[in-house]
């Protein structure tokens, strides 16, 4: 007999991927452990494409628009553990709060999708499709492969990432670009022999102090921004000049910039401040690129670029949605917002154009750090109004 699909057993499950560690790249067991719980529940397809996502399907009545549900599998780093107030891996409830990575950012709300979506055997108009993804921290690589190698064709799709009970309609895009900076290595004994990569350091960052502050602005989504996060530096020994600095820039873009378009508004602002680079020295600006390897054994080198997007707020689909939530607290549609953060959405609407949305419970302040944390309270109303959410905007789709 199928499992009940309960808010209960929903969180039982959290804490079971809660306890397997999962960066990007390392999925793999937690993709078995939500194979084995959308089997449990009697889901009516399931199976792990080659690049590692997982694809569960509860059938619909025949004719109605599919809707997919998405969270990813991976999480970032936990840090030092000891300056975690539980243990990050532990999944301790505490308080009214589910404790520990990916409590909230992305596994709590993962859990409460692949059981909402059983629930709805039976009820939904067109299929409940739920497709959890691989590398949503490092660029996307796993939604853009599912949606572009068709292995699911949503009509539209619901994000779990943290919207504190919101709608989110969108957000900025993230691009990560490289100053490479180079010089003349030498021994440190004789600087006068080398050409110092570190010298070309100053000048860049206020290049990007500058430009940080004549940034593009959306009324909805607000002001692109930039920021240095980095700095590499090679040899990495500390007795050698060295011959090359990587500066590393964080920029949060609007949904309509290219790579193209970042890369020459740098350039131009360097130019500003480094006129003349030195004689035997070079400055070049790349987007940032990995060889990204799936727990499947596919590997790609990608940039590491997650785009952006912005729905309409008025929007049939979000409309809908705002209304079938409601408020937590009062009376009346839920409040539509964009996020702060990037997510898969910039895949699957800004890139793909499908119709995209978030809802889940958390705050989005606690993303990332080391007080990451659920509150039961509102993940329980969460997975209540998640049904009612799934088939009103089935019901915006016709």
């Amino acid at each position: 007999m199928p499992k009940e699909p309960t808010f209960e057993n929903a969180l039982a499950f959290a804490r079971d991927l809660i306890r397997i560690p999962a960066l990007s790249g390392k999925e793999g067991e937690v993709a078995k452990r939500i194979l084995l719980e959308m089997n449990d529940l009697g889901y009516d397809e399931t199976r792990i494409d080659d690049l590692g996502n997982v694809i569960g399907v509860v059938r619909g009545a025949q004719g109605g628009a599919p809707v997919m549900l998405n969270c990813h599998m991976d999480v970032v780093a936990e840090g030092d553990p000891e300056a975690w107030e539980h243990p990050p891996f532990d999944a301790v409830l505490s308080e009214g709060y589910l404790h520990g990575r990916g409590s909230m950012d992305i596994k709590g709300p993962l859990a409460i999708q692949t059981h909402v979506a059983a629930a709805l055997k039976g009820q939904a108009q067109g299929d409940v499709v739920v497709a959890h993804t691989v590398f949503e921290e490092r660029g996307g690589w796993g939604m853009e492969h599912l949606l572009a190698n068709r292995e699911v064709e949503p009509a539209a799709v619901i994000i779990g990432e943290a919207t504190q009970g919101d709608i989110t309609t969108g957000h900025r895009g993230r691009g990560e670009v490289e100053v490479v900076l180079r010089g003349l290595a030498g021994h440190a004994s004789a600087p006068e022999r080398a050409r110092n990569a570190l010298t070309l350091v100053p000048p860049v960052l206020k290049a990007l102090e500058d430009l940080a502050g004549r940034q593009s602005v959306d009324p909805v989504l607000g002001a692109a921004s930039l920021v240095a996060t980095g700095i590499d530096i090679l040899p990495e020994s500390r007795n050698v000049v060295p011959d090359q600095a990587v500066v590393v820039v964080d920029w949060r873009v609007l949904p309509e910039s290219t790579h193209e378009e970042l890369i020459q508004q740098l350039r131009d602002s360097i130019s500003l401040y480094l006129p003349e680079v030195p004689s035997g020295m070079g400055v070049e600006i790349r987007m940032a690129k990995e060889r990204q390897e799936a727990y499947t054994g596919r590997s790609e080198v990608r940039d590491l670029y997650t785009p952006g997007f912005l729905m309409d707020a008025d929007d049939p689909v979000i409309l809908a949605a705002a209304r079938a939530v409601g408020k937590r607290r009062g009376d009346g549609a839920a409040e539509i917002r964009p996020w702060t953060f990037a997510t898969d959405g910039g895949w699957s609407c800004g890139v793909f154009g499908i119709p995209t949305l978030g809802f889940a419970p958390g705050e989005e302040r606690f993303a990332h750090t080391n007080r990451e944390r659920l509150e039961l309270e509102e993940a329980q109303w969460a997975f209540s109004r998640h049904q009612e959410l799934i088939l009103a905007v089935q019901r915006a789709l016709r």
